[in-house]
């Protein structure tokens, strides 16, 4: 058996390659984002196709914005997470089209970044926000007088700002 087939005896039991499919899934979407520890690849939606090829398996994913520095992190977790659940040695592909949204992070991803004292992006509002103004909820008291004071927090996928009720400042994962 290569490196690159998943291994039948430690690999998690499945009647079919959907099944097969399905618990790769599981694993690849358990990874978290170095970035933001509280959240998956799967709530940010990063994680877009894990398919059984042959005897491996492929994992599609698309950074939450070109040049992302935790790409290459996620690629490796992903990697070593199918390994020691025994799919082998399964690739990884970035694909940039279609780009990342936040429309595609989950409400649970979104009830974790609020936890985690990040606002979550406005639901529904994507690229759209890109042209408009947005009202953002602070996370600590839930006041949406807001104002923003840098487009760049702490990483470059999101913004400060500052809540004017409360005076605490935070991140805000911008709309994409």
């Amino acid at each position: 058996m290569s490196e690159s087939t998943i291994d039948e005896a430690t690999a998690p039991s499945a009647e079919s390659g959907e099944g097969i499919r399905a618990a790769a899934w599981r694993v690849a979407g358990a990874v978290a984002d170095p970035e933001i520890p509280v959240l998956t690849i799967a709530d940010l939606g990063v994680l877009r196709d894990v398919r059984v090829v042959g005897s491996g398996i492929e994992v599609d994913i698309t950074p939450t914005y070109c040049g992302c520095p935790a790409m290459s992190m996620i690629t490796m977790e992903i990697e070593l997470a199918l390994e020691k659940a025994g799919f082998g040695r399964p690739k990884v592909n970035t694909v940039l089209s279609p780009a990342w949204t936040t429309d595609w992070m989950t409400d649970e991803g979104r009830a974790k970044l609020k936890d985690y004292g990040i606002a979550p992006p406005n639901k529904g509002s994507g690229r759209r926000a890109l042209f408009g103004v947005e009202q953002v909820a602070c996370p600590h008291c839930g006041a949406t007088d807001t104002a923003v004071i840098a487009d760049f927090g702490s990483t470059a996928c999101k913004a400060l700002w500052r809540c004017n009720a409360c005076r605490e400042p935070f991140d805000y994962f911008k709309c994409h």
